[in-house]
């Protein structure tokens, strides 16, 4: 089930709310949350019916591994036991349905063999809810957080259905008070209300216009027939397009979370306004960069380590990670070490501290990003190569053409609109609104307008999805 659904937004949603906050308003915490729970598995199995007899699996397995740790908790030896075997349970599900299908393909490839190639579908979200089940266990080893002795609250806690396919990864430190603690009020409500519409409104009306762009170069770059200029158009697309999707998504998830009282951290901070591939991945998915830093990059030493060699060590396992988390195709690997390449010598030279023009720093992210982005959205090694040589006009392709010319006018307010959102400007602007004095005309004027401006952008997005436009989630795939 998609959050920018007419299936979710016009009856899932209103449905848990009116239960949540009318039939069980006055009930216990222990009844909320199991009622949350249901929902969650009902919103799961609406799209995965069998897969959720797995996430079951998954939540019960390292409910367990938790209270096993507790145990052992002030006792190294006792503890690497339990977090080897956690480890194995839910990478051992993360690999068979995620990555066995591949590894056959290629161990046939390089060996020349025919073992079976076993079908197996992704379930949604299983690389977002494995991590947020392991960083549990993990926590708990390390002491953060005592250990949940409810296995509801553990599966509540996994499976939540604004984050649970596409994040943000809502580490178990972070939410462990709210699970049993949350104050839910009208301001928070109404505050997760907006936080839904923006990104409601990032994926229906902006997203999906760039998806629309990108498909189209794509395709055409496949039969041979794509210009120098529609290939960077297609490749900015696409750059909008993953950032207002996945951001969007983010947005639709933080806002359902405010609604029922959770405060979950932010994933994104305008990444596209970065001087560096290091800041652009503090901006970027910043769950997921917080999640190898802390249980990857910083137990293996991080940067605080006495050589060089060791130091690319370090980032070459965390950019390996990072591009297999990313899903089963050697793209997306090399997508990762295309950035452990950067970052390693942005900091082998101290790159954000250089000297270097402001403006000059800023192209050079962005020209590096545009670059990795072919390669995350290429089918295959050879096809991102092919793509980035028309880019780059070493393939002999027309600089121009009707694609690019049609493609561009009849999108380039969309463009427009994407290269500003995708910047603080809106945001500095709606700050600047919250200074006005309290019940001056400037700020009743302001209120009207933002309450406006709000409403304009849902019944938008809603036309949008009445009209069945395409409508895919990028992230649901990994």
């Amino acid at each position: 089930m998609l959050f920018s659904s007419i299936i979710f937004i016009g009856c899932f949603l209103p449905a848990v709310l009116f239960v949540y906050y009318v039939i069980l308003r006055n009930r216990k915490r222990l009844t909320q949350n199991c009622f949350l729970l249901l929902a969650s598995l009902a919103f799961y199995a609406w799209g995965e019916p069998l897969f959720v007899f797995m996430l079951i699996v998954s939540f019960t397995g390292n409910w367990a591994f938790g209270l096993l740790a507790d145990r052992r908790i002030g006792s190294p030896q006792a503890e690497r036991p339990v977090i080897a075997a956690m480890l194995i349970f839910n990478l051992s599900i993360f690999f068979i349905f995620k990555y066995l299908t591949f590894t056959v393909k290629n161990l046939n490839f390089m060996l020349d063999t025919d073992i079976s190639v076993p079908n197996i579908l992704l379930p949604i979200g299983i690389s977002f809810f494995t991590f947020q089940a392991i960083s549990y266990v993990l926590d708990v080893c390390r002491g953060k957080r005592p250990v949940q002795k409810s296995l509801l609250t553990v599966g509540l806690y996994i499976s939540f259905f604004p984050q649970l396919i596409a994040g943000p990864i809502v580490r178990y430190d972070t939410i462990a008070g709210q699970l049993t603690d949350r104050k839910e009020s009208l301001g928070a409500f109404s505050e997760g209300v907006c936080r839904f519409i923006v990104g409601l409104s990032k994926k229906v009306l902006l997203a999906n216009s760039f998806a629309v762009i990108a498909d189209k170069s794509f395709a055409v770059a496949q039969i041979g027939e794509l210009s120098v200029a529609f290939a960077w158009l297609g490749a900015i697309a696409y750059m909008l397009q993953i950032y207002f999707d996945f951001s969007g998504y983010s947005d639709m998830a933080v806002g359902l979370g405010r609604m029922f009282g959770f405060k979950f951290p932010e994933n994104f901070n305008y990444p596209y306004i970065s001087k560096s591939a290091s800041e652009f991945w503090r901006r970027w998915h910043i769950s997921l960069g917080s999640w190898f830093r802390d249980y990857v990059y910083f137990p293996l030493g991080g940067s605080r380590v006495s050589s060089r060699l060791r130091l690319a060590f370090n980032l070459f396992v965390v950019w390996l990670l990072t591009g297999i988390w990313h899903g089963a195709n050697w793209t997306f690997i090399c997508w990762g070490l295309f950035y452990f390449i950067f970052i390693l010598i942005e900091k082998l030279t101290g790159f954000e501290k250089s000297a270097l023009p402001v403006a000059l720093k800023h192209a050079y992210l962005l020209l590096l990003v545009l670059v990795g982005w072919v390669l995350f959205r290429a089918d295959t090694l050879a096809d991102a190569l092919e793509y980035l040589k028309v880019m780059f006009a070493l393939s002999g392709s027309p600089f121009f053409d009707a694609n690019a010319f049609v493609y561009f006018k009849e999108n380039v307010f969309y463009l427009l609109f994407g290269l500003i959102f995708s910047t603080p400007v809106a945001k500095a602007v709606s700050a600047k609104t919250e200074n006005i004095g309290v019940g001056s005309p400037l700020r009743t004027a302001a209120g009207a307008i933002y309450t406006l401006t709000f409403s304009v952008l849902f019944l938008a997005a809603a036309s949008y999805l009445v009209k069945g436009t395409y409508n895919p989630f990028i992230y649901f795939n990994f």
